[in-house]
């Protein structure tokens, strides 16, 4: 990622992204109790003080889409998968694995998966409003409905490489999916 889109973390990212059958190897998770500890729920709307939620951000706007799932996977374990906040999280999810279907060249996976994150969106919106998680709902129901009915194109790139395959971006505190908010300032002096 470059300094442009690291907007939300200084965290550097992988070295290569996963792409199921491109050759690269599958980075591997470590599930050994104790050796990772457990992502914290976000408290409330406070999307800005959740690592996780703004590295998965940052992740998926560099086109790091299986490494953006896994971020935000845990936190919808730590959400005990029920309620807006985790049904949003499986939303984003969703289309994290939809531009992994991109890069993979399978257009129905594609559909598939934005429809479903379409409909989590939407689910979201009738029962919270129109933004959560720094998010514009009806931005992402819209973005996620048109990917569904048109896919992107699969890009020509090597397996490992990085390729951002959406023409949205995440940007939590922003207008809309396609505005350049970055992190909201930290309070306090």
């Amino acid at each position: 990622m470059t300094e442009t889109t690291r907007a939300y973390q200084e965290a550097e990212p992988p070295s290569s992204t996963y792409v199921p059958g491109s050759g690269v190897p599958h980075p591997g998770r470590s599930r050994t109790k104790g050796e990772t500890p457990p992502t914290p729920p976000i408290a409330g709307d406070a999307w800005g003080d959740s690592p996780a939620y703004l590295r998965g951000v940052d992740l998926f706007n560099a086109g790091f889409y299986w490494e953006a799932h896994e971020a935000w996977e845990a936190l919808w374990h730590a959400h005990g998968r029920r309620g807006p906040v985790a049904l949003l999280l499986k939303g984003l999810i969703k289309m994290a694995a939809a531009g992994v279907k991109v890069r993979q060249g399978r257009p129905a996976g594609v559909r598939s998966h934005a429809a479903r994150a379409a409909g989590h969106f939407t689910a979201v919106r009738a029962e919270v409003g129109p933004s959560l998680l720094g998010l514009d709902l009806d931005g992402w129901i819209d973005f996620a409905r048109s990917v569904a009915g048109r896919p992107p194109e699969t890009p020509d790139a090597p397996g490992g490489s990085a390729v951002v395959v959406f023409t949205r971006r995440l940007t939590p505190g922003g207008d809309s999916p396609a505005s350049g908010a970055t992190r909201p300032p930290a309070a306090g002096p």
